[in-house]
């Protein structure tokens, strides 16, 4: 719309309808599922905290999804298992089953999932990983399905935390360097979330050396209009030339980070992988028990940083472990300072 149309006297009553909560996601899809036939293991309450995001159209398109995929099946009822195909398919694309990978690809598909995995797994804060698959859908050559906890990762985020959802990004790239020695055209939708959020953490978010404060102006007023926001420059190219540098700073330290990680636990990346390419896909218990040392090991620094934390001011606390998302954050930033500049870690420094 015109923004002559949205001033005073005209169209200025504007009402914004965000994505419904997990709570009024559940109440849509209690309302779509009236004239559908369900089996009894269908939990409506499991599938609105696996939808974080998804408008009522997209609920209406789940339920609708489920049933043609049942129908196709010849059962007279929903089951859960054709809810739960129904979301990667709205989410991810149908799957590509019939597609015939080389060993070379299955290779580099499955190391590179299983580092967004573990990576996932490592990181307290990260969203748990719930199924890792090397069957392709859609763009992507395959895919790790993450389910936020709770919806609040949908209005406001740490730094840690974003920092955190770069690493895991960056974890595919990462885990192919580390393995097969090269890297591929497969991270690259991963580098351009990773290098836009990046950018979004120094010119939007105050997140870096520059300190806080935002650069650019914003060309479009309201974000419900339909449009993308863009960003006029209003910074000189000394300035430009900052922000890149600090871009390039915050990418290089979170991919040493992932990199460090990654060598430090290899054994379960193997381990991972190898499933994978027996299996295809990864997911319940048995991904669980597979990342089983790896998560304990998670939530035991995660813990340890709780009752740091409760010492009080002037107490000494243990040194962060892998697991502990402020250690993490810690070891980024100081780099940052160092200029981003990759040294290899002191014997004994935790992952």
């Amino acid at each position: 719309l015109d923004p002559a149309l949205l001033r005073a006297g005209r169209f200025d009553r504007h009402i914004v309808v965000d994505a419904p909560d997990q709570r009024g996601r559940e109440e849509i899809l209690k309302i779509h599922a009236k004239n559908k036939p369900l089996e009894p293991d269908v939990d409506l309450k499991a599938l609105s905290k696996r939808t974080p995001g998804f408008t009522g159209a997209d609920l209406a398109n789940l339920l609708n999804e489920a049933a043609l995929l049942a129908a196709r099946l010849n059962k007279k009822k929903v089951a859960m298992a054709e809810m739960s195909e129904a979301i990667e398919r709205i989410v991810a694309g149908p799957a590509k089953k019939g597609r015939i990978m080389s060993e070379r690809e299955r290779d580099l598909v499955a190391y590179h999932e299983s580092g967004h995995a573990m990576l996932a797994h490592l990181l307290p804060g990260a969203d748990p990983v719930v199924k890792v698959s090397i069957v392709g859908r859609g763009r992507a050559g395959g895919y790790t399905l993450m389910v936020p906890e709770d919806d609040r990762r949908y209005r406001y985020s740490t730094k840690s935390e974003i920092m955190n959802e770069i690493i895991v990004a960056l974890g595919g790239r990462v885990a192919e360097e580390l393995v097969l020695g090269e890297i591929s055209t497969g991270a690259g939708m991963d580098l351009e979330r990773v290098s836009k959020t990046a950018r979004k953490m120094v010119t939007e978010y105050g997140m870096s050396e520059l300190g806080p404060m935002t650069f650019g102006r914003s060309q479009e007023e309201q974000v419900f209009l339909g449009r993308d926001i863009s960003r006029d420059r209003n910074y000189s190219e000394e300035v430009a030339a900052k922000i890149d540098e600090e871009v390039h700073k915050i990418v290089t330290a979170a991919h040493d980070r992932a990199r460090q990680m990654l060598s430090d636990n290899v054994d379960k990346l193997h381990k991972l992988a190898q499933t994978l390419k027996e299996r295809e896909t990864v997911e319940g218990d048995e991904l669980e028990g597979i990342l089983a040392d790896t998560a304990e090991a998670s939530r035991a620094g995660a813990r340890g940083a709780q009752t740091a934390a409760t010492r009080g001011p002037g107490s000494e606390s243990p040194a962060p472990s892998a697991g502990d998302a402020r250690g993490t954050l810690a070891a980024i930033e100081e780099r940052l300072k160092s200029g981003g500049k990759r040294e290899p870690n002191p014997e004994g420094a935790p992952a």
